[in-house]
This record gives structure tokens, C-alpha cells and sequence, in this order.
């Protein structure tokens, strides 16, 4: 092997015994199998029968517990579920080694359709928004609205801060940086992961600190951990470079789902100046923009988030069908391989 390949995936019946992830409380783990991968998904139970299924979608290195801070606000208003996608949180390695956008989009499609949930309410961050857009796009039966914060779409001018994450996807950088590297702790890692991703890191509570570290040290004893997030980043750029049809800005325009938008005037990975194109694109959508906030607002600022979903909801739900919006049957393939009172929010909608 050249030092600029990636390691190969060792197969899953010989990976070693992860340690056990976290489970917030009032939270269930369960493995589902889907064609091609092992799924793991969170649930929490509703605080009621009968209310519509929500699946959310981490991030480039993040994992479902991403989302338990927004889950759990929102458990009297929708059903959730979040999954972590193939080799990331604690789902093992896809069973091909694909980790690009339509592989990704195609296992989320097939962990709804295995689970018989949609149409649900879609929520995608970072990467996971870049998903579910293709998502919505493509099988629009699967999808009653969504949500996206700060959403992984090409830009023509990358934030410098982003540059270093691009670089994951250049053949030979991963080895290079897990080598260089080696000395570092779990808790400078996690350090600089927060001074990245979050607006003001010192939101994060020492627990949530503390959590981060264990997750942190559960990863870093995985032996597929940088394997996935450097061919997950290559997936991402090279998703950046398609056109046509299959351009990710080109499937943003055929979503029909009503659509929310949230972005952080502080975000050092997803350009600010993105969220009004976003606006333009996604028919009917409505902007939500938190000055204060970084890149993973449902986590630094979730009751702001909570809010202006359930706006969402209110105004997408149909009110003789308390499920939600019905949207037209389609067949698709994704085509080619903290408190709301902290943030000033300031909300959008364009028509289209």
C-alpha cells in the first residue's frame, strides 16, 4: 500500500469490541440492518401516541448524540429517531467502504423505508444536511419538511477555518495527521473540535465536556475512525463538483418539502454569507439566522432551534391530517456515486 492510500476497512467480524456509547436518559439504542450496512439508530419515546416520526442526521464526525439536546425539547411534538451513518457514531463500516453523499443519502433512504417511518419530519447538520437534501430530492414521498443547520453545500470561496477539514479528503492526509498528532489527549482534541464548531464554547457545561472527552476516547480506539472521515470529506468534495441534475444546488431547487434553514453568524466551517442563497433555492423556505452561533446551533442554541421548528410544523401540519403534509409519491436513486433567550434570532420566509 502507498503512503498516499487510506487504510483498508478491516471487515466488521473481526473489528474489535467498541466501548459502549452513551445513552441520554429517556434514550434507546437499536441496531437495524439495511442493504449494504448495519445501522444504528436513537430513539426516544414521544411523550404521546400518535405523533409524526422525525429522523435527524449528524454531521462530518459527529454521531446521533448531536442531536439529543433538540430530541429532547421536542418530544411532545414529534416522534424521533437519529441515526449515526455508516462508520460513524456506533454504526460499523459500510460493507462496500462508500462513503460518499449518495451512499450516505441511499442508507438514510433505506433505514426509512426498512422502518416503514415516512413521510417524517428530516433534520440534516453539516454533512447530514448535504444528505438530506439529496434525500428530499429524490424521494420526496419520504419527507414531510426539512430542516437543515448550517448544511455542507458547495461554495465557490471555502472559509479559511474549513480549509483544514477539506484537506481530509487529499489521498494521504488522514495517516499524515493521525501520525502527526499522535501525542495529542482526548481533551485537546475535543478542545479544538468546540472552538471550531461552537459560537461560544463556553456554553458547553463541564458535563457535556466531560461526555465529549469519553466519546472522544471511544473513537479514538476505533480502527475505522479517520478511514471514515477522510473518504466521508473526499465524498463531500466531490459531491461539491458535480453538476447537472445531480448538483447538490440543482436538487436544493427540486425540494418540495416546506423547508427550514439555520445558520450561524459564527460559524467557521459553513459560510454565513451562504444562507441567503440557500433562501433563494429551497422553494418556500424560511431563514433562521443566529448571530451568536456557530456550526452546530441545535446543540449551543436548541430551545432556539425547538421554537422555530414547531413554527415550521404549525404552518406545514395540514390540519385534517395531524401526521402532517402530504407530499406526491415519487421513485428515485440519489443519484451518482442553551436558552432561547441567549441568540437575537432573526427569521425569513421566501415564497416560491
Amino acid at each position: 500500500m502507498s503512503s498516499t492510500e487510506l487504510p483498508s476497512v478491516p471487515p466488521t467480524s473481526v473489528l474489535p469490541e467498541p466501548v459502549a456509547v452513551r445513552v441520554a436518559e429517556g434514550e434507546r439504542l437499536r441496531s437495524v440492518r439495511v442493504p449494504g450496512a448495519t445501522l444504528t439508530v436513537r430513539s426516544r419515546p414521544p411523550a404521546r401516541e400518535g405523533l409524526p416520526p422525525a429522523l435527524f442526521v449528524h454531521g462530518l464526525g459527529g454521531s446521533s448524540l448531536n442531536w439529543s439536546p433538540l430530541m429532547a425539547l421536542l418530544d411532545d411534538a414529534v416522534d424521533s429517531e437519529a441515526v449515526d451513518l455508516p462508520g460513524f457514531g456506533d454504526s460499523p463500516p459500510p460493507d462496500d467502504g462508500d462513503y460518499s453523499i449518495t451512499a450516505h443519502a441511499r442508507a438514510v433512504i433505506r433505514c426509512l423505508e426498512t422502518s416503514g417511518r415516512g413521510p417524517v419530519h428530516l433534520f440534516g447538520n453539516s454533512l447530514g444536511g448535504a444528505v438530506v437534501t439529496r434525500v428530499a430530492a429524490v424521494r420526496p414521498d419520504l419527507v414531510r419538511t426539512l430542516t437543515l443547520v448550517s448544511p455542507a453545500l458547495p461554495e465557490l470561496r471555502v472559509q479559511r477555518s474549513a480549509v483544514p477539514t477539506g484537506l481530509l479528503a487529499v489521498p494521504g492526509v488522514a495517516p499524515l495527521f493521525t501520525r502527526l498528532t499522535r501525542e495529542w489527549t482526548a481533551e485537546q482534541r475535543v478542545r479544538g473540535v468546540l472552538h471550531l464548531c461552537y459560537g461560544d464554547p463556553s456554553r458547553v457545561s463541564r458535563e457535556g465536556f466531560r461526555h465529549a472527552v469519553q466519546e472522544m476516547e471511544r473513537r479514538q480506539r476505533l480502527p475505522y475512525f479517520w478511514d471514515a472521515m477522510a473518504r466521508s470529506a473526499r465524498g463531500l468534495v466531490s459531491a461539491y463538483m458535480l453538476g447537472g441534475q445531480h448538483g447538490l444546488w440543482r436538487q436544493a431547487e427540486r425540494v418540495l418539502a416546506p423547508t427550514l434553514l439555520v445558520y450561524g453568524g459564527r460559524d467557521q466551517l459553513v459560510g454565513f454569507r451562504m444562507a441567503q442563497r440557500a433562501a433563494r433555492a429551497f422553494r418556500g423556505s424560511r431563514l433562521v439566522t443566529l448571530p451568536d452561533a456557530g456550526h452546530v446551533a441545535m446543540m449551543e442554541y436548541p430551545e432556539t432551534v425547538a421554537s422555530a421548528f414547531r413554527e415550521l410544523l404549525r404552518d406545514a401540519t395540514d390540519p385534517s391530517d395531524e401526521g402532517g403534509t402530504v407530499q406526491p409519491d415519487a421513485q428515485g436513486d440519489p443519484g451518482p456515486s442553551a436558552d432561547i433567550g441567549g441568540p437575537t434570532a432573526t427569521t425569513e420566509t421566501t415564497r416560491g
